[in-house]
């Protein structure tokens, strides 16, 4: 899934404004170089004026982001080092962490959004790319998933 989509989604889903964005980013990486401007072309439609594709880079600083948020940061831990190629497994990943949910948490996020999947399916997106049941999550299966996360987080929306 495009990247940009990703953070319009979430941004949504948690009613963030662009200082917040920035903030979050900061949190992961404090020295990172992102700012409102930026953030405001990120959350542009493609054929809007003024859009800029968000870089993979941003998202997983934001995604970091949210979990030190949500979880906080442990400084007894090493810091992990960052992703530098994000993919729809590892958007999936980050905000199960973030948002401290189980497997019922997810399917029930799931089920929200019409898009019912088994507890195989489940658990293969949590794998090792490497895994021999490992499933590459597609486009379609976040955007469901974000669509289900955020009826469950604002569900007058």
């Amino acid at each position: 899934m495009i990247t940009n989509d990703v953070l319009r989604s979430i941004r949504y889903m948690l009613d963030l404004g662009d200082g917040h964005i920035v903030d979050t980013v900061h949190l992961a990486d404090p020295d990172y170089p992102i700012d409102r401007e930026q953030v405001q072309g990120y959350l542009k439609k493609d054929e809007e004026p003024g859009f800029v594709a968000c870089s993979d880079a941003v998202l997983v600083r934001f995604l970091d982001g949210l979990i030190f948020h949500f979880r906080g940061r442990d400084d007894s831990l090493p810091a992990r080092p960052m992703e530098t190629r994000i993919t729809n497994n590892l958007v999936l990943k980050k905000l199960r962490v973030a948002f401290q949910l189980k497997d019922t948490d997810m399917h029930e996020i799931f089920d929200k959004a019409g898009f019912p999947v088994s507890k195989p399916e489940l658990s293969a997106l949590f794998r090792q790319p490497d895994h021999k049941n490992y499933r590459a999550c597609g486009d379609q299966m976040l955007r469901n998933f974000l669509k289900g996360l955020t009826l469950r987080l604002r569900p007058a929306a």
